[in-house]
């Protein structure tokens, strides 16, 4: 960069200054043309990195420049326009969070629920006598950190009998009892998901707009890519503006393969990836599909299609339905669990955005109304933060 301000040379011995060489344009990043409808779409080598990607146009080109003023002083350089870090960059950019073992980034993420609920029962462990206004206080403790009526409960009926079964007299006891009974509750949701025997192995990812269920999608494939399963994309989410991009932007970023139609069916989508699975020899296809409201019936309806054209891909799948849950919406996950649960038999869940809430209580409410497998649970942006559900690590980082 240079500035637009010379001096005027007073002397016609001095040369002109030499004139400053164009600057190539930003090299832009070749884009496959659509594919046609039913074409598998493979995508192509990996980008350069966005950060070595330089603007398409330069701050200063929108800037006209101005006729030189004599005897002034030139005026200083622009601060250098800096590009925003892409997610990978991000991750570089903070070593500490990947120095952290899942257990330190679980407490860490769950930070806010365990200070709301923390700090309300520390008050009522730091000893005294156990009595009916102690378990009233517990109740409210509870309720308030989004467990729901009957999960509530359930665990003041069960913390009453464990007391009067050990005999316990003093309030700084009951803080294990309490652990003890959640620990019972949810427990049982605590089953890994089994991906071998079949193979491909279709999972099926179900949930509302803005619940994570693309993001989780990437990083299921970095998860499993871990594991050295190969896998494939397919961008089923074909109605939200963005999505078919989103999801490829996550297939190159982690050297996936995605199959995806410029529009088309969502359910067209899902059944070429199958077969194209089937043909490659891919041990795991993870199927997008649109997000839809429980209350949307005609497109609860449609989802059920997806499921049977997958069906018909490939007789035995889909081998797992995951619905994708955003903790912050808080009991109402219950109401989701129980919406797509009924249309489409699920077999599993995932909970999103953990470290953005207070509201992490709301697993026992799951597992009290509605206990299906919670496979996985994500606690952070970062590609590694989506790992599966612990109860005991879950538990102890709630109350520790």
């Amino acid at each position: 960069m240079f500035s637009f301000f010379k001096k005027k040379f007073k002397s016609a011995d001095t040369p002109p200054a030499a004139p400053q060489p164009e600057q190539p344009p930003a090299a832009e990043t070749p884009v496959a043309p659509p594919a046609a409808p039913e074409e598998q779409i493979v995508p192509a080598a990996p980008r350069a990195e966005p950060e070595q990607v330089e603007p398409a146009a330069a701050p200063e080109a929108l800037v006209p420049p101005r006729e030189p003023q004599a005897e002034s002083e030139p005026e200083p350089e622009p601060a250098p326009v800096v590009a925003p870090q892409p997610p990978a960059a991000q991750e570089a950019a903070a070593p500490s969070l990947k120095k952290m073992s899942w257990t330190e980034r679980l407490k860490a993420g769950l930070a806010k629920t365990r200070d709301k609920l923390g700090k309300s029962l520390a008050g009522l462990f730091g000893g005294g006598k156990i009595d009916e206004e102690l378990y009233e206080e517990l109740e409210t403790v509870l309720l308030t950190s989004d467990m729901g009526v009957d999960a509530t409960v359930h665990l003041l009926q069960d913390v009453r009998e464990r007391v009067s079964l050990k005999g316990l007299k003093d309030s700084s006891e009951l803080k294990g009892a309490l652990k003890d009974s959640l620990q019972e509750l949810i427990g049982p949701l605590e089953v890994p998901l089994n991906v071998e025997g079949k193979k491909p192995f279709v999972i099926m990812m179900t949930g509302v707009n803005g619940a994570g269920k693309t993001t989780s999608i990437g990083k299921l494939a970095k998860y499993y890519q871990s594991q050295g399963k190969s896998v494939l994309l397919a961008a089923g989410d074909t109605f939200r503006a963005a999505a078919r991009e989103q999801l490829i932007a996550w297939g190159e970023r982690n050297n996936v393969t995605v199959i995806a139609q410029q529009g088309g069916d969502s359910a067209a989508v899902c059944y070429d990836a199958i077969q194209a699975a089937v043909a490659r020899g891919i041990d795991i296809v993870l199927a997008d599909t649109a997000g839809r409201l429980p209350t949307q019936l005609h497109l609860m309806e449609e989802i059920k299609k997806v499921k049977r054209v997958i069906q018909k891909a490939l007789p035995e799948a889909p081998h797992e339905v995951v619905l994708v849950l955003d903790a912050n919406i808080g009991q109402n996950t219950v109401n989701q669990v129980k919406a797509f649960d009924d249309a489409l038999g699920l077999t599993g869940l995932i909970l999103t955005k953990l470290d953005g809430t207070a509201k992490g209580g709301v697993i026992a409410a799951i597992a009290k109304q509605r206990p299906i497998p919670l496979r996985f649970i994500g606690v952070g942006e970062s590609i590694d933060d989506l790992r599966p559900f612990n109860s005991r690590d879950y538990i102890d980082a709630l109350f520790e």
